[in-house]
């Protein structure tokens, strides 16, 4: 296929995803302006950071008037996966040069990362770039716009919305394709369980701490089995 077909083949990709992205940021937006970040910082937070989850983790500290430090931490260790996608993903990319491999990471996200994985190892023909910028770039331009309606709707979000029911379902929708063996499975599991179990730890040390058992159990698990 050529560039333009491979770009496209990753934006329908894509575009059945945004639907979980638009609503988890519109949350994000809302609960930015509802802990009392200036709606610019807000969109600046949503710009420079684009990664949701720890975007959300550390509004939700900063509203707890946590230490900087402890926000700073939380946000490192929440994206502390994207060092593993990078690694996983990043000799598909070997070929580019050095002005994409150092561009295209900036959009890497858990749906990026998932769909495009799946797709280059069951077609070695794609173009690999334009593919995955098919993806990113709508998941980009969809989280943005929902963040700043967020932002613009502030408080004026009907609850009966209940937007806060597509985070944890985006979540799950990424991670059910990417558990394919022994070792994820356990990461899965053990990492889900101790976020339960640590959920009542202050500045949401839990989230940190289950992170961290979780990828213990699955390097453990890859280990033995």
């Amino acid at each position: 296929m050529s560039s333009r077909a491979d770009f496209l083949a990753g934006v329908r990709v894509a575009l059945p995803i945004t639907l979980g992205v638009v609503p988890f940021g519109m949350v994000t937006g809302v609960a930015a302006v509802d802990v009392g970040i200036p709606a610019i910082h807000a969109f600046a937070m949503s710009v420079i950071v684009f990664a949701g989850a720890s975007q959300l983790a550390a509004i939700e500290l900063i509203g707890r008037n946590a230490p900087i430090a402890v926000v700073i931490l939380t946000m490192l260790v929440v994206n502390l996966r994207m060092m593993m996608y990078s690694a996983s993903i990043a000799p598909y990319f070997e070929r580019e040069s050095a002005r994409w491999k150092a561009a295209l990471p900036y959009l890497l996200t858990d749906q990026a990362y998932a769909v495009s994985l799946l797709k280059f190892r069951n077609d070695e023909t794609t173009s690999r770039r334009w593919y995955y910028l098919g993806v990113a770039v709508p998941l980009w331009v969809a989280w943005q716009t929902a963040t700043v309606v967020g932002i613009l709707l502030g408080g004026g979000v009907p609850e009966g919305w209940h937007l806060e029911f597509a985070v944890p379902l985006v979540f799950l929708a990424v991670l059910v394709p990417t558990v394919t063996d022994r070792a994820t499975l356990a990461a899965a599991i053990v990492g889900g369980a101790a976020a339960v179990a640590a959920n009542g730890l202050p500045f949401d040390l839990g989230l940190v701490a289950a992170a961290i058992v979780g990828i213990g159990a699955g390097l453990a698990a890859e280990e033995v089995f």
